[in-house]
Formats: structure tokens, C-alpha cells, sequence
């Protein structure tokens, strides 16, 4: 089986005009996080390159927006098929472009060809409706593609959460440009092209230009693209919402979170704190749905955070490639900064270090952390890393009427924990965010849901299966008359 990815010919290349070319920006090393080893160089796009890939997908977008659905379907699902034959070189991306473990990377691509296949399954479902009208008279309302779709893409979840924008929008008939971060571009993008290369997706319809700011204002504001798919930072996001929002243009943002895990006095405690720990120290807590304040009744507080300490002791550190270990490293120098910053400040504010919180090098340690409050960065502040800060509470009205879950501009994911289903759905009703686990963890995906938050989490947008028609097609009216003398 050949490679997909040829690493020695993508110095200074990206995808675009349908074959791999010289971009027009700079060349950026593509580093290892957990030892600094140059793995690829890869060009980065400059803003003339977004300028020139929109014109040609606007092109390609009208022959592919009129293909008949099943042959639109057919591209994503040998897709499909192309990323699971070539499974084995791409956990290989994931883990050490990235800085996943093992597990973490096999999930990411059986989540990926799900999204692949479900995305496959929409050019055929019905898309439209046959309004009332009278005698003589039809009228129709119909779903059509938006056009050309940029994507501007994280680099925690990099082939996830590229494909599940990219996807769903070629599926519906868009063509895309996709913008990958530059610290994963090659998991995040290079792979995402290669995939649909293999799968014989026409030329021009899918352009990959990983890129900086540079190349993300530029997409955002290029008259050609009718909407931008961002995933990423709040703060990042409010950018290109703002400027999106004065081209009028439509845009969907998936962005941060500061996620609620309540513990119950009901709940089974031990169970609690390994989902606890699952939430908080997955992929080195540098996922969106992590569990960033762990709210829990003072009866079982000091029993939760013995267990809790108990797993952040037994997890394993170090680089995922060469060892079977638990946690890899964090993605850079300024986000292991920035993670260690967070519980420095928080300790000297009061808060008590219970486990962790010295880095080695480019790997932050699974951290846990009593006596928070909520005055402290470590409550206020979406750490992005392997951190546990626990607060304590009397009882439900204090973990959430009181505003200790929902004291964030976030509203992405919370969980609870608890004897009983009833009491959960209680608290459940009361959170404000968009995904609520009742005995689970914060950490969940599937391919069908209509996955997004509320707040600073995002604008409402969601994706996931049938919600993509909401997000990558728009109405059109259409009416007819027997009689054209009327």
C-alpha cells in the first residue's frame, strides 16, 4: 500500500487549483511536540492564495452543486474508505504532529469516517417541501448550497474537527476552502486533501491553505465565500464573527468552554472521580468539552478528591510515540505557559495544590486543585490543559441557583453525577449550555447529534447529521402558475 501523505514533497506546498503548488506566503516547520523534531515543512498561504482559490471554487462549486446526489454521496464514502485503508499512517500524524495518545488518535479517525458516512447520507434525503398553494398554483421551498464554504480549523482535534465542517458542506453541494492551523496542517489539512483526492473529487471543489491570521482574515472577508465554519478560541471567534457579521455574511462558531462536572452527595463516588479525571486530563485537557470546574457537595467532596488524586497518580506522562503513556505533551511552549500560569496565580490566591502543577518540559503533569473559588483564574478561565480545579458546595441550589455551574459567559457541555436519573434531570433543566450528561463525563461526540453551546460557546450554530442542513444550505421559494396571462 503506497503512502498518502508524501512528507518529502510538501516543502512550501498546498493544495489548490487542483493539484499541490507553491503557496504564496512563507514555509513553517511542522514540529513534534514532544521532543522539537522537524517532521514536514509546509507552505503557508498567503492572502492572495485565499483570493485565487475562491475564484476557482466558485467555478468547480456550480458542476458539483448539479451533480445528482448519489454521485456526490459516492465521493464521500470511498472517502471513507480511503481514510480507513490508510488508517495506520494517519494515527502516526495524529500522535506525533499533534501530541495525541494512541487511543485518542484511533478515536478521532473512527469518529472521523463517521462523520464522512453520515454526511454521505444527506444529498439523498428530501430537500425541500411543497407548500400550500391555490388552484392552478405550486409552491415549493427548497434547500440549496450557500455556495463556496471557508473552514478555519483547531489544532487539538485537527482531522475531526476539520472534516466534520468539510464534510457535511461538499456533501450538500458547497465547494470548500479549508484553512487548517498551522501547527497541525498536515493531520488538520494535507490529509483532508489527500483523502478526497483518492476519493476523485473534481478539481478546484475542495482547496486546503493552511495558514495564519494572514490567511483566516482573508477568507473572512473575501466576497466569494458566502460562509465561514470557524472551531476554535472565543476570542478568536468574536473576530470573525464581527467581521463576518458587517459582510453579512453567514458564519458558524464552535468555540470554548468552561464545563461544569456536579457531583451529587447521591452519587457513586469512585465512578465520579474517574470520570472526572477522564474529563479533565484526556488529550492533556486541551479539548473543548473538558471538565474545567469540578463542582462537588461538601459531604463527598474530600472522598472525591482522594479518588480523584488517586487517578491523576496513576496516569502515566511522556512522548506517545515511543511510550504507552496516558498523557503526550502539551501542544506548545506558550499554551504549557499559559496552563501553568493559570494554577500558579491560583495558588498563590489560595487555592491548594493537591497533585501536579510542575512541568517537565514540553509535558504538564495531571494537576488537581481544592479549594477554588470563584474569584480564581483556575474557575473563571478555560485552562485548556490537564488541570482538576475542584469547588465545593453545600447542596444543588448552591451548585446551580446560586450561579456556582453557570457563573461563566460559556455554555458548552456539563455534566452530573448522581444516585438518581430524576434529581440529575432536575439539576439538568437548570444548567444553561448546550449538552448536559447525566452520569457521564463532559467529553462526548457522536456524529448525529446537534453537537454546539450557548453564550460565549458559540452562536447557536450546530452541527451533526441532519442540523447540517440548517448550517451549509439556504431557503428558496419557488413558485409556478398554469396561467402566465395572470
Amino acid at each position: 500500500m503506497t503512502s498518502l501523505v508524501h512528507v518529502d514533497g510538501l516543502a512550501g506546498t498546498v493544495l489548490s487549483d487542483g493539484w499541490w503548488a507553491a503557496s504564496g506566503g512563507d514555509v513553517v516547520a511542522v514540529v513534534e511536540p514532544a521532543t522539537g523534531k522537524t517532521l514536514a515543512q509546509v507552505g503557508v498561504a498567503a492572502a492572495s492564495d485565499v483570493t485565487a482559490a475562491a475564484t476557482l471554487a466558485a467555478r468547480a462549486q456550480q458542476a458539483w452543486g448539479g451533480l445528482p446526489p448519489a454521485d456526490r454521496a459516492a465521493v464521500l464514502r470511498r472517502a471513507a474508505g480511503v481514510l480507513e485503508e490508510h488508517q495506520a499512517e494517519v494515527v502516526q500524524w495524529l500522535i506525533r504532529e499533534g501530541g495525541a495518545v494512541r487511543a485518542k488518535a484511533e478515536t478521532e479517525i473512527a469518529d472521523t469516517v463517521e462523520e464522512l458516512l453520515q454526511a454521505a447520507a444527506l444529498p439523498t434525503q428530501p430537500h425541500g417541501q411543497v407548500l400550500s398553494a391555490g388552484p392552478g398554483r405550486s409552491s415549493l421551498a427548497r434547500r440549496v448550497p450557500l455556495g463556496v464554504v471557508g473552514v478555519i480549523s483547531p489544532w487539538n482535534v485537527p482531522l475531526l474537527l476539520a472534516m466534520r465542517s468539510v464534510a457535511p458542506a461538499l456533501a450538500l453541494g458547497n465547494a470548500v476552502i479549508l484553512k487548517p492551523d498551522v501547527r497541525t496542517p498536515v493531520s488538520g489539512g494535507l490529509v483532508v486533501a489527500r483523502l478526497f483526492e483518492e476519493a476523485g473529487l473534481p478539481k478546484d471543489v475542495l482547496h486546503v491553505l493552511p495558514g495564519n491570521a494572514v490567511a483566516g482574515a482573508a477568507l473572512t472577508a473575501n466576497p466569494i465565500v458566502t460562509m465561514v465554519s470557524f472551531t476554535g478560541s472565543t476570542a478568536v471567534g468574536r473576530e470573525v464573527g464581527a467581521a463576518a457579521g458587517r459582510r453579512l455574511k453567514r458564519v458558524s462558531l464552535e468555540l470554548g468552554g468552561n464545563n461544569a462536572l456536579i457531583v451529587l452527595d447521591d452519587a457513586g463516588v469512585e465512578a465520579a472521580a474517574a470520570a472526572g479525571a477522564f474529563a479533565s486530563f484526556f488529550h492533556q485537557g486541551q479539548i473543548c468539552m473538558a471538565a474545567g470546574r469540578h463542582i462537588v457537595h461538601a459531604s463527598v467532596a474530600e472522598v472525591y478528591v482522594q479518588r480523584l488524586v488517586e487517578e491523576a497518580r496513576r496516569l502515566t506522562v511522556g512522548d506517545p510515540w515511543t511510550d504507552r503513556v496516558d498523557l503526550g505533551p502539551v501542544i506548545d511552549g506558550r499554551q504549557l505557559e499559559r496552563i501553568h500560569g493559570i494554577v500558579r496565580d491560583s495558588v498563590a490566591a489560595g487555592a491548594e495544590l493537591r497533585w501536579g502543577g510542575a512541568p517537565d518540559g514540553p509535558f504538564y503533569p495531571p494537576t488537581v486543585l481544592t479549594g477554588v473559588t470563584r474569584e480564581m483564574p483556575a474557575f473563571t478561565e478555560e485552562i485548556f490543559g490537564p488541570v482538576a480545579p475542584v469547588v465545593v458546595v453545600r447542596d444543588d441550589d448552591e451548585a446551580v441557583a446560586v450561579a456556582v455551574a453557570n457563573d461563566t459567559e460559556y455554555g458548552l457541555v456539563a455534566a452530573v453525577r448522581t444516585g438518581s436519573i430524576e434529581r440529575g434531570l432536575r439539576v439538568a433543566d437548570r444548567l444553561r449550555t448546550g449538552m448536559i450528561h447525566v452520569n457521564d463525563q463532559t467529553i462526548n461526540h457522536q456524529a448525529v447529534v446537534p453537537f454546539g453551546g450557548f453564550g460565549a460557546s458559540g452562536n447557536g450554530a450546530r452541527h451533526g447529521a441532519q442540523f447540517a442542513w440548517d448550517s451549509y444550505t439556504q431557503w428558496q421559494w419557488i413558485t409556478t402558475q398554469d396561467d402566465e396571462s395572470a
